[in-house]
């Protein structure tokens, strides 16, 4: 039986500004994280930005599902990328980070900054954005999958995934 071609493109700078700007314009994502108790997948959509140096971040509150799975296993994935008003939502490009969750202090030096940079994209978040129970979280891009539209698969580094 013959060898049947990888259907992964070498990566290149096209792929990686599509990752790039998948990254920035993501307005929300499918997070998943594993039950804690079961191991099992456990998806849900939260808020999406970034951080001023692009890692992709949300503010989850404590009382969330997620919060909990996060604080017991940081690793977990992102889909981003949202499908067009036209045609087959499969056809347009959307990227699955893997990435490690890093949960910002309160103290943080750098909180004040993001919290500025958050609210320059999320201004309604202002509304919850100080409460005690609301954190940042980075996600820390460990490596990515990306389908840039039909035809189009490639394997990302985290440095793929930067501008």
């Amino acid at each position: 039986m013959p060898d049947t071609p990888s259907p992964i493109r070498p990566t290149n700078d096209e792929a990686r500004q599509i990752a790039y700007d998948l990254i920035k314009d993501a307005s929300f994502g499918s997070l998943a994280v594993l039950h804690p108790d079961t191991g099992l997948p456990h998806v849900t959509r939260i808020a999406m930005g970034t951080s001023p140096i692009g890692t992709p971040l949300s503010l989850i509150s404590d009382l969330s599902f997620h919060t909990g799975a996060l604080h017991k296993n940081p690793n977990c994935s992102l889909l981003l990328g949202e499908p067009g008003a036209k045609g087959d939502p499969l056809t347009h490009p959307r990227i699955t980070l893997q990435c490690t969750a890093r949960f910002l202090p309160r103290n943080a030096t750098d909180r004040p900054l993001i919290r500025e940079y958050y609210l320059a994209q999320k201004p309604k978040a202002k509304l919850y954005i100080d409460f005690a129970d609301f954190n940042f979280v980075l996600f820390d891009i460990q490596s990515a999958s990306l389908n840039g539209g039909f035809g189009k698969a490639y394997v990302l580094s985290a440095q793929d995934c930067k501008a």
